[in-house]
């Protein structure tokens, strides 16, 4: 196939998100951001356009990508909707919080003398209803981050969720995955493929997944 053109353009999201139960404290995880924004430079690097939606992280933009700061699920869907519809390419590498409080507090809330028991609903699934709406033109890449039965669960993500894509990797130790600056992932294809690649710096990772997802 042809590389793709420089007018292509791609969509990534990156880092957590924070749901917020009041206006100093929020559930979230422990997602750098690292991945998708190495994603987004690769990205970039190849002459695309890119849009990176970014939750709350400690990086620089990458050169020549337009980022989109966002906070919570909610924010993050709203920003990527309208993005979505002219996209070629679609990678949702951010780890969205799957709760959030079903109660916000417009003013912080004091320390309780007992235990505090929080309801929690869960958040809006961006990438299952993103490629709910995928024309066949459209690309759409998933990542699964665990930490046990790594391919068995991301190979049920890349079905349940009608993905292209799935990048799975696993992020129980410490040297790869969140907040590391190495990763080691499994790229899966609807098509049947299968391939391993790492430890290697998350820029190379990064450049082998976008050189198998769209040759």
């Amino acid at each position: 196939m042809r590389p793709a053109p420089p007018s292509f353009r791609c969509l990534i999201t990156a880092g957590p998100t924070r749901e917020h139960l009041d206006p100093v404290r929020f559930l979230s995880n422990g997602s750098s951001g690292k991945m998708g924004y190495a994603l987004a430079r690769a990205a970039a690097d190849r002459g695309w356009q890119v849009d990176l939606v970014s939750g709350p992280v400690a990086l620089a933009a990458p050169a020549g990508v337009d980022v989109h700061p966002v906070i919570s699920a909610d924010d993050m869907l709203a920003a990527c909707e309208p993005r979505f519809a002219r996209c070629d390419l679609f990678i949702a590498v951010a780890a969205v919080a799957d709760y959030r409080p079903q109660t916000f507090h417009a003013e912080k809330q004091k320390r309780p003398k007992d235990a505090l028991t929080l309801e929690l609903v869960p958040t809006v699934d961006i990438l299952k209803t993103l490629a709910a709406r995928k024309a066949p033109r459209q690309l759409v890449v998933g990542f699964a981050a665990e930490t046990h039965d790594v391919e068995a669960y991301a190979r049920r993500k890349l079905a349940e969720k009608h993905l292209d894509w799935i990048v799975a990797n696993d992020v129980s130790g410490t040297e790869t995955g969140m907040n590391a600056d190495a990763n080691t992932v499994l790229l899966l294809g609807a098509n049947g493929a299968r391939q391993e690649f790492g430890p290697a710096p998350k820029l190379q990772v990064a450049d082998f997944i976008l050189r198998n997802v769209v040759p």
